[in-house]
């Protein structure tokens, strides 16, 4: 109940009439005050990603080497394609949703119900899609090694190709236990027992002369690079990692550690930890407002199917949940600046 004002000559209520803040009805002004405020919380985690990515920017994972992959298309390279799905569609439920307000205003129920819906469908294909890509991005398709410092070596051919620990690693008679905090080197455990052991990795990379390997750091190729056509395979536009030759490449695999195949919050086979802790941390707070956003327009999705809306004579539910729906789309898209293309 809306409290009252009492002056000289009128009695109003705070949020009626026409001395509402700004214009705004209660339920508007407070999702607005939602929508600044987490804002503000999405700016921290990208400001904090970008610091991040500045202090390791020579050995920061590229986006072009990790989201690779896309539905039903196994073994082909994809770059970023089906992110660029996934923002598209995002966005398209995004246009559905004004769509919907508009016909909300026009006091179309049939026409509401119907964009609603297609919002919900985006929503949820959304969602699904980034779950995908998390199972994805968690088991990893080439696999690496951990060194004794710390590294992430991967390994290659000799035109600069990535390799699969799977295409070379020996099969050896050992016995293997997983490394746990009582038991590892350093006092440092495995999260899950991998593939093959290091033993195994290093008697198959013996095996293969033809392999080298790959370190974490960044180079940026000069014009001489970009004329040789054997150098850009396996490169990243004006950006590799450094390969080195057959003997350095023996001494870092003598020095390993641990076999790393996929990401966690420990580790991950694409280089620098803190990438795989925000690619969870910044996507997941992100898609958890997403599930929240479809979880809401269903509820007013089926208010709007009985009829609710109808019967108070305005839609100003869907008004308000447009506006949060709107609010995700957009952080998306800084998301998808921020972590996937820049």
């Amino acid at each position: 109940m809306g409290a009252t004002v009492t002056t000289a000559n009128t009695n109003e209520n705070t949020w009626g009439g026409g001395n509402e803040p700004m214009g705004a009805s209660y339920g508007k002004l407070m999702m607005w005050f939602f929508i600044v405020s987490d804002a503000l919380t999405f700016s921290g985690f990208l400001a904090a990603y970008g610091f991040s990515r500045f202090k390791f920017i020579d050995n920061w994972p590229i986006a072009d080497e990790v989201f690779t992959h896309f539905p039903f298309m196994h073994g082909v390279d994809a770059p970023m394609y089906y992110v660029a799905l996934m923002t598209f569609i995002l966005i398209f439920s995004s246009v559905t949703m004004v769509l919907a307000v508009d016909a909300g205003h026009q006091m179309k129920q049939k026409k509401v119900a119907f964009y609603m819906l297609l919002t919900i469908i985006g929503g949820l294909i959304f969602v699904g899609s980034q779950a995908w890509e998390w199972k994805n991005f968690i088991k990893g398709e080439y696999g690496a090694i951990e060194t004794k410092g710390g590294s992430i070596i991967q390994f290659v051919d000799k035109t600069g190709k990535r390799v699969k620990l799977e295409e070379f690693a020996a099969v050896l008679p050992e016995a293997r236990e997983q490394h746990k905090r009582s038991n590892g080197i350093w006092f440092e455990g495995e999260s899950a027992l991998p593939t093959y052991s290091v033993a195994e990795v290093q008697a198959g990379f013996k095996a293969h002369p033809d392999l080298l390997v790959r370190t974490e750091k960044i180079y940026r190729d000069t014009p001489e690079d970009k004329a040789n056509k054997d150098l850009q395979q396996g490169l990243n536009k004006n950006k590799h990692r450094e390969i080195l030759t057959r003997e350095a490449s023996e001494a870092m695999v003598a020095n390993a550690y641990l076999v790393v195949e996929g990401a966690n919050l420990e580790r991950n086979e694409y280089g620098s930890k803190l990438f795989a802790d925000f690619f969870f941390f910044i996507t997941g707070f992100h898609g958890f407002h997403v599930f929240s956003g479809v979880i809401i327009n269903i509820i007013i999705y089926f208010n709007v199917l009985l009829g609710t809306y109808e019967r108070r004579k305005n839609y100003e539910m869907v008004e308000k949940v447009g506006l949060y729906w709107h609010f995700v789309d957009l952080v998306w898209v800084f998301v998808f600046t921020f972590f996937y293309l820049v």
